[in-house]
């Protein structure tokens, strides 16, 4: 069975169980340490996640996780399918309430995803993952979700003539919040995108509507530290380049970095000040049909390298080293399931020429039709 079709299953059933997600979240409060999401703080978690469809459990769904603070918080993340049903609630919700900022704003997403010939739907598919403030809003007023797009359809890749394809995902993504992407930032991404080398892609687009309407850029593939010095510079990035080549040689000493990524802020003035940088240590890539499925020690050697930065609180390190097991199969209403929970990465912010943050990504995903 391909991978849409075991989505389009695990929705059908988790739809027969009824509920929210926080219900779902609800059964796994056991599989997540209090180190990393603290009691009040899961019961913020489930509140947000009670409004959201039990349905979004058939695509990955997660927190960021920040190692550098002592505070056990987190933010949520989730996804879905243009075209499905945790898509098709959201389209309901919108016919009832035509205020809600972000009910809209997927509205318009969905309406550049429409039809066959959908320029946008040809780059990035029908994916869209939203992310929610919780532990980093510290309990201030709920802030729309950050949305995301990647890529996938059509990789955008570096030393190729894809300025137009960036362009569209981010004019797409802008648009769709109801703002529009000026000539200052529409120059910015483009050069973002010809700085890149060959061998590296565009891998996602972000917006944060609660932040600023910089477009959050995520660029993966660089291969030695001096691709990442260049891009830098020629991209514009305001920052103090050394620092960031101190941090990636720091971990090169301790463990096999075999790529690198970068975040940039897209703004109409430039690049933002603030840089983050993932470092791969095993090559993977979406259209694995194991992507998902880490090894149980793969991440070991970054933790390890990751345990020396003074930043981090080991504590966490300690929590995050279990929360990668083997597939586990569950047993609900609706019939059998298995639980997928992995590391998807670790991100390093670099801000004001220092290592200043450590955020781990990590994801949970159900599956009604898989197999071991």
């Amino acid at each position: 069975m391909d991978t849409d079709k075991a989505i389009l299953l695990t929705q059908d059933l988790l739809a027969q169980e009824g509920g929210t997600m926080g219900d779902l979240l609800g059964h796994f409060r056991n599989r997540v340490s209090p180190t990393l999401i603290g009691d009040a703080e899961w019961e913020s978690v489930l509140a947000c996640a009670s409004t959201l469809p039990i349905t979004m459990g058939a695509l990955p769904f997660g927190f960021e996780l920040p190692l550098h603070a002592p505070e056990p918080q987190a933010d949520l993340g989730v996804s879905m399918a243009h075209g499905t049903r945790s898509a098709e609630f959201f389209r309901e919700r919108a016919r009832i309430d035509t205020t809600d900022d972000t009910l809209c704003t997927l509205m318009r997403l969905f309406n550049h995803m429409e039809g066959e010939t959908s320029p946008l739907r040809d780059i990035v598919g029908r994916k869209v993952m939203l992310e929610y403030d919780i532990g980093s809003s510290r309990g201030g007023t709920p802030s729309r979700p950050a949305l995301f797009l990647r890529p996938g359809e059509r990789p955008i890749v570096g030393a190729g003539d894809q300025v137009n394809d960036a362009l569209l995902v981010g004019d797409a993504l802008v648009s769709s919040h109801g703002w529009t992407m000026g000539a200052g930032q529409r120059k910015v991404l483009s050069l973002a995108y010809l700085a890149q080398p060959d061998d590296t892609r565009m891998d996602s687009f972000g917006v944060f509507p609660s932040r600023s309407r910089a477009i959050r850029l995520a660029i993966m593939g660089f291969r030695t530290r001096r691709q990442v010095e260049a891009y830098l510079a020629n991209a514009g990035w305001p920052g103090d380049a050394e620092v960031v080549d101190e941090v990636i040689a720091r971990f090169k000493e301790r463990v096999n970095v075999v790529r690198t990524g970068v975040n940039i802020d897209v703004t109409d003035e430039g690049p933002g000040p603030a840089l983050g940088l993932t470092l791969i240590v095993r090559q993977r890539y979406t259209k694995d049909s194991r992507y998902w499925l880490d090894g149980l020690t793969d991440w070991a050697p970054f933790l390890h390298a990751l345990s020396h930065e003074d930043i981090v609180v080991s504590g966490k390190l300690d929590a995050l080293a279990g929360w990668v097991t083997k597939p586990e199969p569950l047993f609900a209403r609706s019939g059998r399931y298995v639980l997928l929970r992995g590391i998807h990465h670790i991100k390093l912010v670099i801000s004001e020429n220092r290592l200043s943050k450590a955020k781990a990504y990590v994801f949970m995903v159900l599956s009604g039709a898989v197999s071991f």
